[in-house]
């Protein structure tokens, strides 16, 4: 018995999640002279320091033999890595995908990094490009309410204020929350 072929649909997915938004989606980034948040992130982080947590959430769908027929990518990118040296944790919001908005489950991976910066004591660095999301007809439709005026994770947010070194750099457009 051999688990290379879960190994290889694993592979396959990943190689999935690091395709973003598609093609137009990242040549249209790079037309407005702006980077993904894959190549920000390759940009700062030590080389090969980056160890990606959740790049396989995201929007599946299946086709009736049980086959993975598409894949989107979570629009939040987040791990850990190091600069100079020194472990931290980074997120940011890939604005290929839905243009990095929050809404719907998908901010989950964001509350995450917040939450793991803070219970690991690292400091954080938010590179932030999106549309925002709270009240979004999007989370209306999914899930019978929205979360305004409340910030899922805000406290994580705030808290890491006090607790570790917190950066955020607007890279784009950035409305909402």
């Amino acid at each position: 018995m051999t688990w290379q072929p879960e190994l290889d649909e694993l592979a396959r997915r990943q190689q999935l999640a690091e395709q973003m938004g598609g093609q137009a989606k990242i040549r249209r980034q790079h037309d407005a002279g702006r980077l993904t948040v894959r190549e920000r992130i390759a940009a700062l982080l030590d080389d090969g320091s980056f160890r990606e947590i959740g790049a396989l959430a995201g929007a599946a769908s299946y086709g009736p033999d049980g086959q993975l027929v598409s894949f989107t990518a979570a629009n939040f990118v987040t791990g850990t890595g190091r600069i100079d040296g020194r472990k931290v944790v980074v997120g940011g919001d890939d604005f290929t995908i839905r243009g990095g908005a929050a809404d719907a489950g998908i901010i989950g991976k964001q509350i995450y990094s917040e939450q793991l910066a803070g219970e690991l004591r690292l400091p954080i660095i938010r590179l932030v490009e999106g549309t925002g999301g709270g009240g979004s007809v999007k989370t209306l439709e999914q899930h019978g309410y929205t979360y305004v005026p409340v910030n899922p994770g805000w406290n994580s947010v705030v808290d890491n204020l006090s607790v570790v070194p917190v950066v955020a750099a607007g890279l784009g457009p950035v409305a909402g929350l």
